[in-house]
């Protein structure tokens, strides 16, 4: 089945609300095994809109559209789904009643125009009720083509795709895809490909897609099975050797993030962290303070911005400073060995850098950081050039710092 994603609405033309359903509707339809060819975006305009579905129903046997199942004369979605399909609308009163119960429930005043969002096709079409708002979305199935119309707002459109229409197309398909991912940290997605090509070659089904993302290495393994169970069995082997291929730069899978992966480490340890930095300025201590229960290994983080609070605070050297600047391996040094003395924690993490976007030098470029880690009682330091603007270059160091961590952990073990 090929699919097309239709959004409707002038303010996601115009840029005022950012476009999340489309996202959502690609993975979900993905993991069904349904393709998407083509996302369109089109605004309250009759006559584009109208040209957007009936074209698109030239390429496509599946159209999902988001928006247009308002009140107003310009929500004009499922008008125009009915006039392809050549059925006139009839007023739907399990429909009109839901809504009145909603403005009841909510303390608002019912208008004649909310009417309108009771009418539906008289034939060919299930109704969708929407629990969590106003406008019910619609499926029409006739001569091979279907349309799943669904309402404009994230939390309503991502329930009754999931608790409604979901399961209605699960029906149709013959085979299920599910996909597995893995993280993988400190390896490029060029290098990542260049180590694993000849599995990725290999395959057919399950198949494998590198990708980057968030500044990390992805790898998407994706198998198409009967079932769910029948897609891992093919998925497990494939994934145990792209894992011994890539040691252990392969941290988590699925949507675990490094920082849930590094707390739960220190937790499972029973060792303590203290952060000391600078260009990060709190970063660091902010992700792990993400992670619930982090208050048993995170004992404090300072943001050490000035040179004072460097001595000050963490016992770096004026010597230090003066020869070596704030931005040096030796002051990084200092800054990790200072924090996890002085709070007594069994490890200690300092950043200090450039994240621009002045401040740099042909010595000392923009994107220069030097991050310490001091570990049980043994401080080393690594230097970094990374691109990017400040924002990005402050990301890139945090999430560097969390992965040099955690593998000093399991070298430990």
């Amino acid at each position: 089945m090929k699919a097309e994603i239709i959004a409707v609405g002038t303010e996601l033309l115009l840029g005022d609300i950012l476009n999340t359903n489309a996202q959502f509707l690609a993975q979900e339809l993905a993991s069904l095994g349904i393709e998407v060819y083509y996302q369109t975006v089109v605004g309250d305009n009759p006559k584009r809109l109208k040209d957007t579905i009936f074209h698109a129903f030239d390429r496509a046997d599946l159209i999902i559209t988001t928006g247009g199942l308002g009140p107003t004369e310009d929500d004009l979605t499922k008008e125009t789904a009915a006039e392809y399909f050549g059925e006139k609308l009839v007023l739907d009163e399990r429909a009109l009643g839901r809504i009145k119960k909603y403005f009841d429930r909510t303390g608002r005043t019912m208008t004649q125009n909310n009417v309108k969002q009771a009418m539906v096709p008289e034939n060919n079409c299930t109704i969708l009720y929407n629990d969590n708002g106003t406008a019910p979305g619609i499926i029409m199935e006739k001569n091979g083509k279907m349309i799943v119309m669904l309402p404009g707002p994230p939390k309503e459109t991502i329930p009754m795709f999931r608790n409604q229409v979901k399961p209605y197309l699960a029906k149709k398909q013959e085979f299920t895809f599910v996909s597995r991912i893995l993280r993988v940290a400190g390896v490029g997605e060029s290098a990542m490909e260049d180590r694993v090509k000849d599995i990725i070659d290999a395959q057919t089904n399950p198949t494998i897609a590198p990708y980057a993302k968030d500044g990390e290495a992805i790898l998407r393994i994706t198998a198409k099975a009967k079932d769910e169970a029948e897609a891992n069995k093919l998925i497990d082997p494939v994934a145990a050797a792209l894992k011994e291929r890539l040691g252990n730069s392969v941290y988590a899978e699925g949507e675990t993030d490094m920082e849930t992966v590094v707390a739960e480490m220190l937790l499972e340890r029973k060792l303590t962290i203290a952060v000391a930095e600078s260009c990060t300025g709190g970063m660091i201590a902010s992700q792990l303070v993400e992670y619930p229960g982090i208050s048993a290994a995170l004992l404090e983080g300072c943001v050490t911005y000035s040179n004072d609070a460097k001595m000050r605070r963490l016992g770096v050297k004026a010597e230090t400073l003066e020869k070596y600047t704030a931005v040096s391996e030796e002051t990084a040094r200092e800054m990790a060995a200072g924090i996890a003395r002085t709070s007594g924690a069994d490890i200690g993490i300092a950043t200090t850098g450039i994240a621009g976007p002045d401040g740099g030098s042909e010595e000392k470029p923009v994107g220069l950081v030097y991050i310490g880690l001091s570990y049980k009682g043994k401080t080393e330091v690594q230097e970094h050039h990374f691109v990017g603007k400040r924002d990005k270059i402050r990301q890139r160091a945090t999430y560097t710092a969390l992965n040099w961590l955690r593998k000093a952990m399991l070298d430990e073990e």
